[in-house]
């Protein structure tokens, strides 16, 4: 990966900032103008990914219409659904297209709005009357695995239960990861990856530019401690829990030498390691990370004390709590300016948006290696390994 080859937008809370904005040309807009101000040709790319989980308007054409949106018309490539392991998933289909030599430099782009999602009809004309069955994308399945057929609130509870996870030490966990946020703030570590801008519905121009994320709450511990479960008798509450948002992020993934043609800081180099895909148990998603974080190592030939930083697709404080109890990382060293437990999940771009602050972290103390892993619908989960060095 071309060290500086990557973007997000700042997170929005559902119904918010980025409600009224076709995810997929969103995103589009976005990718040309962050290739534009860091002086890459879209016509240098030659295969691209989409990833998004949330159907828009035309989404069909996935791919090909995003990429001729983007001023690549030029571009094929798939696209991947795949709940909140999409961004990884998308990572290891353009590594791949690179290793086996079917493309020199692959453009990602994730993207999702959860705000305003669709509701569909499903036409049935032998059920009764010839009426069909009807779903809401978004609350329906936040709602009901239908397989399991249980909430995803419902993992969480089981996993607490399975561990021993107590209220308390979510409530730890949630305050923990709040303040390590809010200190990234300050410290300014999202600005040089963040795209800020806003356009109108119609994609003619800038009409808004954030300082930041929206809908992060502040650290108030009083406020967190006092919340009553989502469930009766439960442990997890709407703080020990992430909240749906809208936004798209960005990445190239090309060969050695020509990420450091691209790069911004060409002497400093960022190989992807090693992937791993794993499946918890039933209706047990937070526990899906640690088998998908062991594949990842072994396929990298690290173990987890060759690990330097960790980031995590978080939806429920229990998943850290699991993961660092699971394999001896510190859960204080993991995730040190980010995560979507509480910066929000709009699901595709998720997972890409904290591969980028895994990257950015190690580069900022000169180099190592880091591991992402996050969960996903189904009890499934991905992980990733990445490591920066001093490429001279």
């Amino acid at each position: 990966m071309p060290y500086g080859g990557w973007w997000s937008t700042p997170f929005v809370r559902w119904q918010g900032a980025f409600a009224d904005l076709h995810s997929l040309r969103f995103a589009a807009w976005t990718g040309a103008r962050a290739l534009a101000r860091r002086g890459i040709e879209p016509a240098n790319l030659d295969f691209g990914v989409l990833g998004f989980t949330v159907p828009q308007k035309g989404s069909f054409y996935g791919l090909p219409w995003l990429a001729a949106e983007l001023g690549a018309p030029h571009l094929p490539g798939p696209s991947i659904m795949q709940a909140c392991a999409t961004s990884a998933r998308c990572l290891q289909v353009a590594a791949s297209e690179i290793a086996l030599g079917g493309a020199e430099v692959a453009l990602i782009i994730t993207a999702d709005r959860v705000s305003n999602g669709p509701h569909l009809y499903y036409p049935r004309p032998s059920g009764p009357g010839g009426s069909g069955e009807a779903e809401d994308w978004v609350l329906d399945n936040f709602a009901r695995d239908p397989w399991a057929d249980v909430a995803m609130v419902q993992t969480a509870e089981n996993v607490a239960a399975k561990w021993g996870i107590s209220r308390e030490a979510q409530d730890d966990l949630t305050l923990l990861r709040l303040a390590q946020y809010h200190d990234a703030v300050a410290a300014g570590f999202h600005t040089p990856f963040f795209e800020t801008e806003v356009p109108d519905p119609k994609f003619r121009g800038v009409v808004a530019t954030l300082s930041g994320d929206i809908g992060v709450q502040a650290v108030n511990e009083a406020k967190v401690r006092e919340l009553q479960p989502v469930q009766p008798g439960g442990t997890v509450t709407f703080a020990g829990q992430t909240h749906p948002s809208d936004g798209n992020a960005g990445a190239l993934v090309t060969t050695r030498d020509r990420a450091r043609a691209l790069s911004s800081r060409p002497e400093i180099e960022v190989a992807i390691r090693g992937f791993g895909t794993a499946r918890a148990g039933k209706a047990m998603m937070p526990a899906a990370p640690v088998p998908a974080s062991r594949q990842a190592l072994a396929m990298a030939g690290l173990a987890i004390g060759d690990i330097d930083a960790v980031t995590s697709h978080n939806p429920f404080a229990v998943n850290d709590i699991v993961f660092a109890n699971e394999t001896g990382f510190p859960i204080e060293a993991m995730n040190v300016n980010g995560c979507s437990l509480v910066f929000g999940h709009p699901q595709g771009p998720t997972g890409l948006r904290s591969t980028i602050e895994l990257v950015e972290t190690l580069a900022a103390r000169g180099g190592g290696n880091g591991l992402f892993q996050g969960c996903a619908a189904g009890d499934t989960a991905m992980a990733l390994v990445v490591s920066v060095y001093d490429a001279r």
